[in-house]
């Protein structure tokens, strides 16, 4: 794609206009470091739009509060205060998702896992994000706790200007499928291999 021009032009009838405004389903997959942060990264570039973005964060502890989490929040209270940017939320697992505000444990993300995605489907349906980052999805869709075959109905049918990123290993080849770009990423070196701890900056 030299100076980004596709490299075809499809006979769909859509304007150049329609067709780049076309919102994606992206997938960010593979064993390599830089899945989640390139994702943070599309949640900012869509803040910067005035987008609404939401976060919707699986698996990782909710003790465990990465760098992108606070950033988040402060940009989310720098457009509540002066409209700058867009609206951003950011939930995670845990301790129970952020809107229920419920403990929890290790024992409970199975059921937090499906709360969650009932939850981003029904914001999909009222189209109250312009960007969902779900992140580490891949995890509970491989472990059974959410159905695939649902995902997919609903990614694949949402309405409006929806955009969504997906991270995590192993992609389902169903998800694959229907996504509209798809990165792997592959480690060819990491700092793990010699023994060395994430650190403070890079990891969180």
């Amino acid at each position: 794609m030299p100076q980004g021009e596709p490299v075809a032009v499809p006979n769909d009838g859509l304007s150049t206009r329609q067709r780049r405004n076309r919102p994606l389903l992206m997938v960010h997959t593979g064993d390599g470091k830089g899945k989640s942060t390139a994702a943070f990264g599309l949640a900012l570039r869509g803040w910067n739009q005035g987008w609404s973005v939401g976060v919707f964060q699986f698996v990782k502890s909710a003790k465990w509060r990465i760098g992108e989490q606070t950033a988040v929040e402060t940009l989310a209270e720098l457009h509540a205060e002066k409209g700058i940017g867009g609206p951003m939320e950011w939930h995670k697992m845990g301790s129970g998702w952020s809107w229920s505000r419920r403990a929890g444990s290790a024992d409970d993300h199975q059921a937090e896992a499906a709360e969650g995605w009932a939850e981003i489907k029904r914001r999909i349906r009222a189209q109250t994000h312009q960007l969902y980052v779900l992140d580490e999805f891949t995890y509970p869709i491989n472990w059974g706790w959410v159905d695939i075959d649902d995902v997919v109905e609903t990614l694949a049918g949402r309405q409006g200007q929806q955009h969504v990123v997906i991270t995590g290993r192993r992609a389902d080849p169903k998800l694959i499928e229907i996504a509209d770009l798809v990165t792997e990423m592959t480690k060819i070196k990491h700092p793990m291999d010699v023994g060395q701890k994430g650190q403070r900056g890079i990891e969180w």
